[in-house]
């Protein structure tokens, strides 16, 4: 696992950072429309089942691509906070290595308190997602 300045591990820590500027749960989460908003979607067209990921409560669509070095992921929800935490989990594991995705758990919601302001389907949904993510990048180790 990496720790260097372009880490996983320091992706989260960034964000963490930027989360922890709002005290108010209200501005975290327009925080995270706000990372929702300015997602990469996918296209309508790329929005297949296959390509849903199970147990969210809202629809989220997740593609992967390996270079041979590199993972990197889309992803879409028809739900904006949803969108949000997508952005969150691209930010952290979009262009890294199958292996330091496998290696590198993800921390950053423990660390915001993201969990204790998920309700309980969403928050499965969410696991999820990073289940999906270790998945794909288990394709390529």
């Amino acid at each position: 696992m990496s720790d260097g300045p372009d880490s996983i591990a320091a992706a989260q820590a960034h964000l963490a950072e930027e989360f922890q500027l709002f005290d108010d749960w209200m501005d975290r989460y327009q925080l995270l429309v706000d990372l929702g908003k300015a997602l990469d979607s996918l296209p309508e067209a790329e929005r297949r089942d296959e390509l849903k990921v199970p147990g969210c409560q809202s629809q989220v669509w997740l593609k992967s691509s390996f270079d041979g070095r590199l993972m990197h992921f889309r992803a879409a929800s028809d739900a904006i906070i949803t969108s949000g935490l997508i952005a969150l989990l691209l930010k952290v594991y979009s262009g890294r290595t199958p292996r330091e995705i496998l290696e590198t758990p993800f921390t950053l919601a423990g660390e915001i308190g993201l969990q204790t302001h998920l309700s309980p389907s969403r928050a499965n949904g969410f696991a999820n997602m990073v289940k999906r993510i270790a998945e794909e990048a288990a394709k390529h180790v």
